[in-house]
């Protein structure tokens, strides 16, 4: 499947440290996370502002907003966008695992890690 040139140019909402440890821990190889993350972002950076009104917004910052979504968003994001069960498992940690990393940055990790208890992270760039 050729990639499409908006996907391949997202910007994903990713600090190196969380794709570091996404791979490291992703059930897909660490070479096909940035551009599944990619793709994910061109998906869903189109419907911030649905989110912005459907979801509770946890962190924002200028470049990303986190969001704390219902535990099956990622079972629909994969049937949208035809992911595996290995590739939607692989997003939803990435997203939890950057959700967790901006909670230690502006002191709410503790909060935010109870949060991903009954919920789930989105986390979308909020540049082009």
């Amino acid at each position: 499947m050729t990639p499409d040139p908006d996907e391949s140019a997202a910007e994903i909402p990713f600090d190196g440290t969380v794709l570091l440890q996404a791979g490291a821990l992703a059930s897909v190889a660490p070479t096909r996370l940035g551009p599944l993350l990619r793709r994910v972002q061109a998906d869903l950076g189109p419907r911030l502002g649905d989110y912005r009104r459907e979801y509770e917004r946890a962190v924002a910052e200028a470049d990303r907003e986190a969001f704390l979504v219902e535990p099956a968003h990622w079972d629909a994001v994969a049937a949208r966008l035809d992911l595996t069960d290995r590739e939607r498992d692989a997003v939803e940690r990435a997203h939890e695992a950057q959700l967790k990393r901006l909670g230690s940055v502006h002191g709410r990790r503790s909060e935010l890690e109870s949060a991903l208890e009954i919920r789930s992270a989105v986390v979308i760039s909020t540049t082009d």
